[in-house]
């Protein structure tokens, strides 16, 4: 009786921190636009080691890329709610990556700009080291396994 007991609270443990992972995941959509740029200027500054001039420039840069993803999901959760929402056809799959595409190769653009050649080469290892995490995840969700 005393192993399941020990069992049971194991399970309830886990559990009980699996979900507060979630929840920090979630805490960053709360945010504002302005709130997310400020956070991810600083974690650029504190990466980078920015000056006051590139700090201004990196932050309006992400200020609006922050409004854009914010008018995004907004517009996402409207059509979800919409009791007629159909997926994407696949012109307007294409459309939307589309766009995706040409934001980043502005976002780059203008950050090489911004940043000096050592920044500018470390800021491209932190987003490349980004990509594999995120594409880990996603295989280790589709394969069922969990951290």
């Amino acid at each position: 009786m005393k192993k399941l007991m020990l069992i049971a609270i194991a399970f309830l443990t886990l559990n009980a921190t699996a979900q507060d992972k979630k929840n920090g995941r979630d805490q960053i959509k709360d945010l504002s636009a302005e709130e997310v740029a400020t956070l991810k200027t600083k974690k650029l500054t504190l990466e980078l080691d920015l000056t006051e001039s590139q700090q201004a420039s990196v932050k309006a840069l992400v200020l609006k890329e922050a409004q854009h993803r914010e008018l995004l999901r907004t517009k996402r959760q409207q059509q979800q709610n919409d009791e007629d929402f159909k997926k994407p056809s696949k012109e307007e799959r294409y459309a939307m990556a589309n766009e995706r595409l040409d934001r980043q190769i502005e976002m780059k653009k203008q950050m090489k700009s911004i940043l000096n050649a050592e920044q500018y080469t470390k800021w491209e290892a932190t987003l490349a080291n980004k990509k594999k995490g995120i594409r880990k995840a996603r295989k280790d969700k589709r394969s069922g396994k969990r951290d």
